[in-house]
């Protein structure tokens, strides 16, 4: 009952803080809250048909705060409804937290599994974490179980970071990866398993870093994709290497063959997933279409938040499905759905060279687009070239290809990131160069050469669009085709 009281409570908050909200830098078409904070995707499962993703989220405050496990759904990836709150901290396994987790259909009952907080001293941050578990019939209503917490310590060799867990079924035995850190502080993922999901038992270290990957590994997920095995993760505590871990905290990847048996994890070399600002804690489901789909958070730690002053504050990226290129990388591309957003189609440009002399401006001014250019880059002699998003008063938001050293750059600083606000990526050399991007008031998702490079950002336009221009520098460039879409606003 008391559980019921604190959901109620929180729900009331959400509906007493939407009325305040300022619509500004409101998305149209991704997952966000009513109002208030969220952060981590979490329990990302299709069930009973439909696709359910649950959110750290904070209902009383636009700032993080105790956690509690907010929850839309969708039948088709696009269009997202409300569901009640799931989860509310408060019981004396989770005092002070609903942290991460994931979720499972267990013979048809959904299962979320999740870290519960616990402060010793807030203070000073001293605190404990554990493992517990709530369940569901119908998929809106859960209930925490009473053999809380499933998993009450962490190994002996770690310390107190310990959570995250993301389960899965192999073999009709059940799994368990975590988040962990070692008393060296040394980032780790380590494995659980059980039979019935409310017994554990600890297997050992799936794997680890080597000295140069951070102190503390959150988030961690691990299936398997094209027949390899994958485990992504967001480690802390990576220095910035040039272009590379340019934010406070990255989210990426390690690729390999894995022994059940032998719980042997043999992978290559970390990468990280999306190069933009704003990226991280990515968790993945498997759907009835066989595709393997990931949603990050669209924001980033300690970066500045302007919706805040709005009354809310926090999103999650578009769904994206994972393959596997060549060299095991991975890919990632908008899920096929998102052409549902489309309203009007503008083909702009098709076959036309543009130079330092001749730029191409669409007059495009609606702030939820799909944009398509495609470049050739056999038939360039220009040092640079690009898209640029124009807005009044020298707003602008800047995607420039350079050709001497094949790096693309996504540059938001005259729109809302003043203080770092440029991102580099580096490509493969190919006779193409494609951009897909997706805009949606206050951010951009750009994903180039289908799937090979991702940068997602947040941006904060002050004024209205004027359009987009396509552009050269230092010579001209064949610019194949260049279509738009205004988009639907599936929220209103």
């Amino acid at each position: 009952m008391l559980r019921d009281n604190r959901i109620k409570k929180a729900e009331e908050a959400l509906l007493k803080a939407k009325e305040n909200i300022n619509n500004r830098y409101r998305l149209g078409y991704h997952i966000m809250s009513q109002a208030n904070w969220i952060n981590d995707p979490n329990g990302l499962i299709q069930y009973k048909g439909e696709y359910h993703v649950f959110y750290q989220h904070h209902p009383y405050d636009e700032n993080w705060g105790p956690m509690h496990w907010g929850h839309v759904k969708s039948k088709n990836l696009v269009n997202w409804e409300y569901c009640p709150i799931a989860l509310a901290p408060g019981d004396e396994f989770d005092k002070d937290g609903c942290f991460s987790g994931s979720a499972v259909d267990n013979d048809g009952e959904l299962t979320l599994i999740y870290t519960g907080h616990n402060y010793i001293d807030e203070e000073k941050d001293i605190f404990y974490q554990n493992q517990n578990i709530a369940i569901s019939s119908d998929g809106i209503i859960f209930q925490k179980v009473k053999q809380n917490p499933v998993v009450a310590k962490p190994p002996v060799d770690s310390i107190h970071h310990f959570r995250d867990p993301k389960v899965w079924k192999h073999d009709d035995k059940w799994y368990m990866v975590l988040g962990n850190s070692t008393k060296d502080n040394v980032g780790r993922v380590i494995l659980y398993t059980s039979e019935d999901l409310r017994k554990w038992e600890y297997v050992g270290v799936l794997a680890e870093s080597n000295g140069e990957l951070g102190y503390m590994w959150e988030c961690p997920d691990f299936f398997e994709l094209n027949g390899k095995h994958v485990l992504t993760f967001s480690p802390q505590g990576l220095d910035k290497k040039g272009d590379l871990y340019c934010n406070l905290y990255q989210t990426g990847y390690l690729v390999g063959e894995y022994d059940y048996e032998k719980n042997q994890f043999i992978h290559g070399s970390f990468n990280e997933l999306d190069t933009g600002h704003d990226f991280y804690a990515v968790q993945t489901l498997l759907d009835d279409k066989g595709r393997r789909i990931a949603i990050g958070w669209m924001d980033m730690w300690e970066s500045d938040m302007p919706t805040k002053e709005d009354g809310w504050c926090g999103a999650l990226t578009l769904p994206r499905v994972l393959t596997l290129g060549k060299n095991n990388k991975i890919m990632m591309n908008p899920v096929e759905e998102l052409k549902m957003l489309r309203e009007s189609e503008h083909n702009e440009c098709v076959n036309e060279y543009i130079s330092e002399t001749k730029s191409y401006l669409a007059k495009a001014n609606s702030k939820l687009m799909e944009l398509k250019a495609t470049f050739n880059l056999n038939d360039c002699n220009a040092k640079s070239f690009g898209l640029k998003l124009r807005g009044v008063d020298k707003e602008e938001t800047l995607l420039t290809y350079n050709l001497d050293n094949q790096k693309l750059t996504l540059d938001c600083s005259k729109c809302g990131k003043e203080k770092d606000g440029i991102r580099n990526s580096s490509l493969e050399k190919a006779s193409k160069l494609l951009m897909h991007i997706f805009l949606d008031r206050s951010s951009i998702e750009v994903f180039i050469n289908d799937g090979e490079s991702t940068m997602t950002s947040r941006i904060y336009p002050k004024e209205d669009m004027l359009g987009v221009e396509l552009f050269a520098n230092n010579g001209e460039v064949q610019v194949e085709e260049f279509t738009y879409w205004n988009l639907k606003d599936t929220w209103k």
